[in-house]
């Protein structure tokens, strides 16, 4: 596995060893071990969690707040999307930005979210399954939206027209009135 850090460096980009042959392919998705070598971080994944999205829909951008904060660990297994995380730690010299990652079954690759990002992401094929697994239990009291449209951060969404989004999504906060991290 080959782990490589984006231009905000605690995001990080797996690509994974796939052994294939006519009969199909094989790869270890993830080893706790190796995600610790490679990233020098100990995290414990206590989550998983599998969504299907029709091409268009945006999910995001999601995260939780402390004590219940989530790193993330994300990939897709059916299709492709277009997936970001915006750094929201205000000391952070990346406050605001943004990074983001075609994910796709083909490509199978993951992107490491820790805490402290708002995550979110586009289906761009006609149907997407994602996957993720997470380093704290869904929380609805401590679960926060920043809008994904917000012209201070300037996402380059990569699709033509409006998205479909959640009433949850269609309501989310602009960055300079949401919480977010210390």
């Amino acid at each position: 596995m080959q782990a490589t850090r984006l231009s905000i460096p605690d995001v990080i980009l797996f690509t994974p060893k796939v052994f294939g042959d006519e009969r199909g392919f094989f790869y270890e998705s993830f080893n706790q071990q190796k995600f610790a070598e490679l990233t020098g971080l100990k995290r414990q994944f206590v989550q998983d969690n599998h969504s299907k999205s029709q091409k268009g829909v945006l999910r995001g951008l999601h995260y939780q707040l402390p004590p219940k904060a989530q790193g993330k660990l994300v990939r897709v297994v059916q299709g492709e999307v277009f997936d970001v995380a915006v750094d929201i730690r205000k000391s952070s010299p990346t406050f605001g930005q943004w990074v983001g990652a075609t994910l796709s079954a083909e490509n199978k690759q993951q992107l490491w979210i820790p805490e402290g990002f708002a995550h979110g992401f586009v289906t761009l094929s006609d149907t997407a399954e994602f996957l993720y697994k997470t380093t704290d239990y869904y929380a609805p009291e401590y679960e926060c939206s920043i809008a994904w449209d917000d012209p201070a951060i300037g996402i380059n969404w990569p699709f033509a027209s409006e998205p479909a989004l959640s009433a949850k999504d269609q309501n989310a906060q602009l960055l300079a009135a949401a919480e977010y991290f210390a």
